[in-house]
C-alpha cells in the first residue's frame, strides 16, 4: 500500500472530472482518472500530472468496473476518495438543439424509453455499479468518503418551486436521473454511517462543459470546487447531504 492518499474520479478525461483531478492532485492526492476510453485518459493523464494515472473504467460495463476495482487493489492497494463524475445529459438531441427544446422532447407523455434507460444506466445504475466494486477498498481505508456529483435541477423540492426558473426543464431523463442518484446518495450514506464513511452529493453548478454543448455559465474552476471541498472533509464532517459552493444546502 502506498503512502499517499488515492482519489477515483470517474469521467475523468474532460470538463469538470478533469479539473477535480488536477484539484485533488494539487492537495497531495494521488489520482486515477477514471476514462471510457484510455487514449484519452492518457491524454488527460499528461495534463494532470505525475501523481495522476489512467484507469479504463466504463461504469456502463460490469467487467471495465470489475477489471478497474482489480488494478486499484493491485497496483495502489488503497481508496481513499470516490467521486462519482460520470454522466450523461442525452443521446438523441440534435445538434444545435437548446436544453429547452430538448425537454420538449422527453416529457413524460413522449419520452423515448430507450432514452431514459440510456441516461439512467450511466448516471444512476452506473454509479450503483461502481460504488459496489470499490466498496471494499473503501471499508479498509480508514476516513474513507464518496462524493456523487449530481445536479440542482434535480432536487424535486426546487422544481416544485413555481419560481424556479429552471422547472420547465425538469423530466423522466437527465433531471430525475439525479434525483435518483440523490436517493442513491443517502441509501449510502445511511449504510455507511456506521462505519464512518462519509457520502454526499454536490451541485457543481451550471458549468460550461460537453454535457450541456458549453451552454453553462460557470467555469470548470468553479464547478470543481465543491467536489473537491466535500473531497477533503476530516473524520467530523457531515454525511448525507447535498450541497452546492461554500456549503450551501440544496433540499432533496
Amino acid at each position: 500500500m502506498q503512502d499517499k492518499p488515492v482519489a477515483l474520479v470517474t469521467g475523468a478525461n474532460q470538463g469538470i472530472g478533469l479539473q477535480i483531478a488536477k484539484d485533488l492532485v494539487g492537495h497531495g492526492f494521488t489520482v486515477l482518472v477514471g476514462s471510457r476510453n484510455v487514449e484519452r485518459g492518457e491524454v488527460a493523464v499528461k495534463e494532470v500530472g505525475p501523481d495522476a494515472h489512467a484507469l479504463q473504467l466504463d461504469v456502463t460495463d460490469h467487467a471495465s468496473i470489475a477489471a478497474a476495482a482489480a488494478r486499484v487493489r493491485s497496483e495502489f492497494g488503497r481508496l481513499d476518495v470516490l467521486i462519482q463524475n460520470a454522466a450523461i445529459s442525452n443521446t438523441g438531441a440534435v445538434a444545435g438543439q437548446t436544453v429547452e427544446a430538448y425537454a420538449r422532447t422527453t416529457r413524460p407523455s413522449n419520452v423515448s424509453l430507450y432514452e431514459m434507460r440510456a441516461v439512467w444506466d450511466t448516471n444512476v445504475f452506473g454509479v450503483l455499479a461502481v460504488y459496489q466494486a470499490m466498496l471494499p477498498l473503501l471499508r479498509e481505508t480508514p476516513g474513507a468518503r464518496i462524493v456523487n456529483v449530481s445536479s440542482g435541477v434535480g432536487s424535486l423540492t426546487t422544481n416544485a418551486d413555481p419560481a424556479f426558473p429552471y422547472r420547465a426543464i425538469f423530466g423522466p431523463v437527465y433531471p430525475a436521473s439525479k434525483t435518483a442518484l440523490n436517493a442513491l446518495t443517502l441509501a449510502m450514506a445511511l449504510e455507511l454511517e456506521p462505519e464512518g464513511i462519509k457520502v454526499n452529493a454536490v451541485s457543481p453548478g451550471y458549468t460550461k462543459t460537453n454535457l450541456n454543448g458549453y451552454s453553462g455559465t460557470e467555469t470548470v474552476e468553479e464547478g470543481a470546487r465543491e467536489a473537491v471541498r466535500v473531497a477533503l472533509l476530516g473524520p467530523d464532517g457531515p454525511t448525507g447531504t447535498f450541497t452546492r459552493w461554500q456549503n450551501q444546502t440544496i433540499p432533496w
